[in-house]
């Protein structure tokens, strides 16, 4: 995250959204939207009758009250059923005021709720609508989570379980991407446009690397580099990222081994060689040694 000293910028200041959205990547989203000045305003159904106390309708709230609080300070939230005339009234009287909405039901639902694109840009011209779903165009009514967009896209790591929920926190970044272009689109031409942000999608940009070889196994960032790897040492580990030929002579340099060519970061005896000396060593020593001699490292626990 990007951070800075000075008064954060609202360029969205006196900007209208309404999200139907729950769980993760439309609330994320929004949270980021209201960062950037946003007036924000989530409409939720009625929380299920055996739910916890002071849980809502957004899942979150049951199984992540902490991210769920998180996400949610600062925005408004109205409770409403829109399987109902009352609810439906709600929703439609503040979109009335709405600039953009958006949502994270498959399309079939939208259509049932009376919220498809055709009927929300026939009745609000100037209405943009962000529709967050599963996979794109025809896929959307495909069911599906994080992990199997994960593992569509070849993220996942044998059978370890992925650290974030990179899908759901990419397509809420791409869904924010996607809100600033209908509103810039809004201001050129005066009227609402449709977008839609894939979550499969999402996980397809996050795996680009990997699709172009950049991190398969044994490649320069896929391990096969001596200088940009991960080493158990004396008391857990370090990641290493000394991957450009200076960070490589000052790590060989503060290890003891003799520098020849950067080409000898790609040999078994160089990773032998880093992998004896970080198990002699503690986390303290090996923060001490990168700072002294400006060498990317970070240490984890074990």
């Amino acid at each position: 995250m990007t951070r800075t000293t000075a008064k954060p910028l609202q360029p969205l200041k006196g900007v209208r959204i309404l999200s139907l959205s729950l769980n993760l990547p439309g609330p994320a989203a929004l949270w980021r939207l209201k960062r950037m000045g946003a007036n924000c305003l989530k409409v939720e159904p009625p929380a299920p009758a055996n739910a916890p106390p002071g849980s809502s309708g957004d899942p979150m709230s049951q199984y992540s009250r902490p991210a769920y609080d998180a996400l949610h300070a600062g925005i408004r939230i109205k409770c409403a059923d829109l399987k109902t005339d009352k609810g439906q009234k709600t929703l439609h009287l503040e979109l009335l005021k709405t600039e953009v909405l958006i949502t994270s039901f498959r399309p079939s639902a939208l259509t049932k709720l009376g919220l498809n694109w055709q009927a929300l840009h026939q009745r609000y011209p100037k209405l943009s609508l962000v529709s967050i779903v599963g996979s794109p165009a025809a896929r959307a009514e495909e069911p599906g989570h994080d992990l199997t967009y994960m593992a569509e896209n070849d993220l996942l790591s044998g059978l370890i379980m992925p650290a974030t929920l990179y899908a759901d926190m990419g397509g809420a970044l791409m869904a924010t991407e996607a809100v600033l272009q209908t509103l810039l689109h809004q201001r050129q031409t005066g009227q609402g446009c449709f977008m839609e942000v894939a979550l499969s999608d999402a996980s397809a940009h996050l795996a680009l690397p990997r699709a172009w070889g950049l991190t398969l196994p044994g490649t320069l960032i896929g391990g096969g580099h001596a200088g940009y790897q991960v080493y158990p040492c004396k008391d857990g580990r370090v990641a290493v990222a000394a991957l450009e030929p200076h960070f490589a002579k000052s790590l060989c340099a503060v290890t003891g081994l003799a520098w020849n060519t950067p080409a000898m970061m790609m040999t078994a005896s160089t990773h032998q060689y880093f992998k004896q000396f970080f198990a002699n060593h503690t986390r303290k020593e090996l923060e001490k040694l990168a700072q002294e001699h400006d060498i990317p490292l970070y240490t984890l626990p074990t």
